[in-house]
């Protein structure tokens, strides 16, 4: 997934606003708190588009040639998605 730097922008702004008026997290300042949740955003888009682009590779290095889109690549996409996601662990 791909996010303009607009729109990861405003959502930033959407969840700082969101925890600070709950008072989940106190920030010294609105631009900290943006600026950190716009790095932990762009972290998260960027694993994952790390896994696609893994994934990716994967499925056209099999010696069986499967047209991507098809029934049969969704699947294997999915079941090496979860893999990778699994032996990177973004959480950890």
């Amino acid at each position: 997934m791909k996010l303009s730097e607009e729109r990861i922008s405003h959502i930033a702004h959407m969840v700082f606003n969101r925890i600070y008026n709950d008072d989940v997290v106190d920030f010294y300042d609105e631009e900290t708190g943006v600026r950190e949740i716009r790095r932990a955003i762009e972290s998260f888009l960027k694993f994952y588009e790390d896994v696609d682009g893994a994934v990716r590779v994967k499925i056209a290095s099999l010696k069986k040639r499967i047209p991507e889109g098809s029934p049969e690549w969704e699947v294997l996409y999915r079941k090496y998605f979860d893999e990778e996601v699994g032996k990177k662990k973004p959480w950890k």
